[in-house]
């Protein structure tokens, strides 16, 4: 079963994602900041990272450095309510796979 990791601050959003993923029989991981996605990433495998650009601690444009700093590779789509087009461009320019708004 593909593994998806969700990296947002906001739960509801987290839990509106696992529920969506799941229902399409993902199996979904959550982290609640950055840091704690990075964590996660480095124990497990994932197929897919959705990741949030807005959040305290580390942002998604931090998360997608220190994944390509520790050599993970795994696909990155950065998720946002609040992006830019600046923001789009510089998170593709870092190695995000996509940006959704």
């Amino acid at each position: 079963m593909p593994k998806i990791l969700v990296i947002d601050d906001e739960a509801a959003i987290r839990g509106a994602l696992k529920e969506i993923l799941e229902y399409e029989s993902f199996e979904v991981a959550e982290a609640e900041d950055g840091i704690v996605g990075i964590k996660l990433a480095e124990k497990e495998n994932f197929d897919l990272i959705f990741c949030d650009i807005k959040m305290p601690k580390m942002d998604g444009i931090e998360v997608l450095e220190k994944l390509k700093e520790k050599g993970i590779e795994t696909p990155v789509v950065i998720i946002t309510g609040h992006g830019t087009v600046e923001t789009a461009v510089e998170a593709l320019k870092k190695g995000a796979y996509d940006f959704i708004q």
